[in-house]
């Protein structure tokens, strides 16, 4: 396990941050999106921005293991948003059983 320091640990906090930030923003764009496609779309940033996050924190702890971790979320959120397009395109078309 190497020891980060100097620039390169003041570049991995800042990234923290923005990131951390930025997940701030996506989910409040989750909870107050206009309509469902908009929110789905924040879920999707706020996943792969899980991802960067746990990457970069990858990188200042120095264990890989939150490289697998963010590899499967990254995974898991593309199947889920493949799924809800499906379900919105079925609720559009009007297949899909909707209580109104």
């Amino acid at each position: 396990m190497e020891v980060v320091e100097g620039p390169l640990l003041w570049a991995i906090y800042l990234t923290l941050a923005v990131i951390g930030l930025s997940i701030a923003g996506a989910l409040l764009r989750v909870l107050w999106g206009p309509n469902l496609a908009d929110r789905v779309v924040a879920l999707d940033l706020v996943a792969y921005l899980a991802m960067g996050f746990l990457s970069a924190y990858a990188v200042l702890s120095g264990e890989e293991t939150f490289i697998d971790v963010a590899l499967v979320l990254g995974l898991l959120a593309f199947l889920g948003t493949v799924a809800v397009a499906r379900y919105i395109e079925r609720v559009r078309s009007g297949e899909a059983l909707v209580d109104s």
